[in-house]
């Protein structure tokens, strides 16, 4: 398969997992939540897969400042709904810390990007050990005065 064969493969299952249609309800998966009438999807996938379909020198190879080469740096990013009318909300700015539970949280803004025509937010994290993560997201509407805080807690396993 061509690398932008993979690009859209990728792209179109991250559209349709990013699917919400009417009012976000209590969240039942390990990815969504919402709080404050924002919900949000939560992706994590490794870096490697960003640098495999994104080559440095394609414009997606220079988000985030550049695709990590790490071995255990993660693409950490986000889906943003109004829960209620289940819209997509682009216009806001966020950002998420990330640490392992009880450590130091690493907090990066999470940039937008566009993934099959519609913004996401994102940023890559090392997640260096296998456990649970807190993964804080910090989403500022436009109109808002402060932002919305989500938590999630996120199983990583390297093997």
């Amino acid at each position: 398969m061509r690398p932008s064969h993979v690009l859209v493969f990728l792209a179109a299952g991250v559209a349709s997992a990013f699917a919400v249609t009417g009012t976000a309800q209590a969240h039942d998966q390990w990815n969504h939540a919402y709080a404050e009438g924002i919900s949000v999807y939560l992706g994590v996938q490794p870096a490697a897969i960003v640098a495999r379909t994104h080559p440095r020198d394609h414009p997606e190879g220079e988000m985030h400042d550049g695709t990590p080469v790490g071995r255990y740096d993660q693409h950490v990013f986000i889906a943003v709904f109004d829960a209620e009318t289940g819209e997509r909300i682009e216009d806001a700015t966020a950002e998420a810390g990330v640490a392992p539970l009880g450590l130091a949280r690493v907090t990066r803004p999470l940039e937008p990007m566009v993934i099959a025509e519609t913004i996401t937010y994102g940023n890559f994290f090392p997640l260096r050990n296998d456990g649970v993560y807190e993964i804080t997201v910090m989403v500022t509407r436009s109109d808002a005065a402060r932002p919305t805080v989500i938590e999630f807690a996120y199983d990583h396993r390297t093997r």
